[in-house]
């Protein structure tokens, strides 16, 4: 089994963030466990030195992007047995910086078309191609769209990881003709669009036979408008094929039995007589006083609002109350920079804020600190406090993503838990949690307790690359079944359409009955269309509603074909007995004159019987006053009298029935 992991930065060649301490790490470990592993990222301009003078170029050529076209190189490194790529261009990728750039969408569309397009000269056909976050987004798109079309790419999965759902890459529709080189339906049938924009993360999602996430409380959570970042309800429809898989921390790197800038390395059998030896040289390096009975708290991080920082500069004044000394080391948003640039000359004797990044200063204040603070709003997985476990210093953190999967809250009673931890983004539940710390400080035997918990805690990527080599495991199998599935039912479906072939009436309906049989048999046979289950092969909702309509459509060929072969059927039986069916015709032809004969009949007698009626109306309209029932007014009295003056009214009186007609001529 071969996996080509492909991303925007992996470590140690380029690094802004924990994605690259991941695609440092996972490869290496799963080759441990036979998976044959390599990995793709850009040549960036901030490449070491001593990695691009070991690299050797194995491939040259050029990628269509749209009306573009685009140099490519290949160049190749083995760095503990991995083989790893670097897609060079030198006007996308020779800048200072990695990301943040007008012409980013470009960038990485022409950086997930080049992995693509290098894959036949590398030596390296990979079975399942493994991306990460926005800037890989579309490597799905091209290879589902546009690749698969060359049998070289035929059989090959791709699976995507989501360390970071705020980040998706997010540019305006007219890219996609004009720099993607994508058709706009892609666009108008939501492959690649979310809330009216192209949406590089919700590509990768549409298009990859599974999702992963980095931790699976984090999974859970992007479910919900909170932390979906308007992507939750497609997070949702995507549930049957996404997981959470917490990542791991590279223990050979973050090691303080071996740590090479740490002056004073040690273990959990005696980090209590060395670890404050470490502190006491940072205190010296930071310019703070020099004891190691006072409680040291730090902060390692990206100073922005997703990192909890407004919760801790709402509190900071009231924790530097306590017998406590802080520690920060970082950059990001100025508000915050300034905030505790401002709290260190507040206060000078307790508080050190270094604005910038050092991986040997982390590594020193990992050593030297007792309590970690990562009160995040979320976290996905994060990998500081994982780091500072392994290094005896308590993470502080908030119940959230892999915050809440790594830190288990610790019971002093009990003894239980690796750390400390608070369930509401709230910061006098921050300052609460952290002043528990301190008085834990203060007790020597219950310290000491939660300090190994930490240490002890397992950390490393053995679990996480079981679960990823499990899981590519399955995609193939699936993907292996789901082939042989599709072959019986090919010739199921042509079997029952043999059978279907045959002469007259009652064979037209064997094709039909055969027919359908033969459509069910590959409905049966064929996994359920199901876009978010893994290896149906099925890369959007929109294509399963193709397959859906070509299967009906199929369906109705059948019986078209059916209502074809009984026609003719019926048109053979027609010619063939002509002279009885002619026969069987004259038959009803005689027996119809008798019955119009009882028709005229019927009318004339119909006809004597109106006119009969005709006349009674006419004579009763000439006796107005016997026909009248009505015995009202003046004009009962008038028809009354002229009967008296005819010597007839006692005649009328007696033959008149009504009561009210006697009452008249009294």
């Amino acid at each position: 089994m071969k996996v080509l992991f492909v991303a925007s930065e992996a470590a140690p060649f380029i690094k802004t963030g924990g994605l690259a301490d991941v695609m440092g790490a996972l490869p290496k470990e799963l080759r441990k466990r036979g998976v044959e592993t390599a990995l793709v990222i850009p040549k960036y301009a901030g490449i070491g030195d001593a990695y691009q003078k070991q690299m050797e170029t194995v491939y040259t050529g050029t990628v269509d992007l749209s009306w573009r076209n685009q140099y490519m190189g290949v160049d190749k490194v083995v760095l503990d047995g991995v083989p790893v790529f670097f897609i060079d261009n030198e006007y996308y990728f020779k800048r200072d910086g990695l990301y943040g750039y007008y012409d980013d969408a470009e960038r990485f569309a022409f950086f997930s078309k080049a992995v693509l397009a290098m894959l036949p000269h590398i030596g390296f056909k990979p079975d399942i191609i493994h991306t990460n976050d926005w800037h890989t987004g579309l490597v799905g798109v091209y290879l589902k769209e546009d690749f698969m079309k060359d049998p070289f790419y035929k059989d090959m999965k791709n699976v995507f990881t989501i360390h970071n759902l705020k980040y998706q890459g997010i540019y305006g529709r007219e890219i996609v003709e004009d720099v993607l080189g994508l058709s706009m339906r892609l666009y108008y049938n939501g492959n690649i669009e979310n809330a009216g924009c192209v949406n590089f993360l919700k590509a990768g999602m549409c298009y990859a036979d599974y999702v992963t996430t980095v931790s699976r409380t984090y999974a859970e959570e992007i479910r919900y408008p909170y932390f979906g970042e308007g992507l939750d309800d497609y997070v949702r429809l995507c549930s049957g094929k996404m997981k959470g898989i917490l990542n791991g921390m590279d223990e050979e790197a973050y090691n303080p039995a071996t740590d090479p800038y740490i002056p004073y390395p040690y273990d959990d059998t005696n980090v209590f007589s060395r670890k404050p030896l470490n502190k006491e040289a940072l205190q010296k390096e930071l310019g703070l006083p020099v004891n190691r009975q006072i409680p040291m708290v730090a902060l390692i991080s990206r100073l922005v609002e997703a990192k909890g920082l407004d919760l801790l500069t709402f509190i900071m004044d009231e924790m530097m109350q306590e017998y406590v000394q802080f520690v920060v080391v970082g950059t990001g948003d100025k508000q915050y920079e300034q905030a505790l640039q401002e709290l260190a000359a507040r206060y000078p004797d307790k508080v050190s804020v270094q604005i910038l990044f050092s991986e040997e200063l982390a590594h020193k204040v990992y050593a030297g600190a007792d309590l970690f603070l990562m009160p995040s709003r979320y976290e996905a997985c994060g990998l500081s406090q994982m780091i500072a476990m392994k290094y005896g210093t308590v993470p502080v953190v908030r119940e959230v993503g892999g915050l809440k999967d790594t830190v288990a809250n610790f019971e002093k009673y009990v003894g239980t838990g690796n750390g400390l931890t608070f369930p509401n983004y709230n910061a006098h539940e921050l300052l609460f949690t952290v002043k528990r710390g301190l008085s834990y400080f203060e007790e020597e035997s219950v310290w000491e307790k939660l300090v190994l918990n930490a240490m002890h805690s397992d950390n490393s990527w053995d679990k996480p690359a079981e679960a990823y080599r499990d899981l590519y495991e399955h995609l193939l199998e699936t993907a292996d079944a789901g082939a042989e599935a599709e072959g019986g039912a090919g010739v199921a479906g042509g079997a029952g359409a043999g059978a279907g072939a045959g002469a007259g009436e009652a064979a037209g309906n064997a094709v039909l009955d055969d027919g359908a049989a033969g459509a069910a048999t590959v409905r049966e046979a064929e996994p359920a269309l199901d876009p978010g289950k893994p290896g149906h092969s099925l890369d959007t909702v929109t294509e399963a509603v193709q397959q859906v309509i070509e299967k009906t459509a199929f369906e109705e060929t059948v019986r078209a074909e059916a209502a074809k072969e009984a026609e003719k059927a019926g048109t053979a039986k027609a010619e063939a007995g002509a002279e009885p069916a002619e026969t069987k015709a004259a038959e009803p032809a005689a027996e119809a004159k008798p019955a119009k004969k009882r028709t005229r009949r019927t009318a004339a007698k119909k006809a004597a019987a109106t006119k009969k009626d005709t006349a009674k109306k006419e004579t009763a309209a000439k006796k107005p006053a016997k026909k009248s029932t009505a015995g009202k007014g003046t004009a009962k009295k008038t028809k009354a009298a002229s009967m008296t003056a005819s010597g007839k009214a006692v005649k009328t009186t007696k033959t008149t029935r009504k009561p009210r007609a006697k009452k008249t001529d009294k």
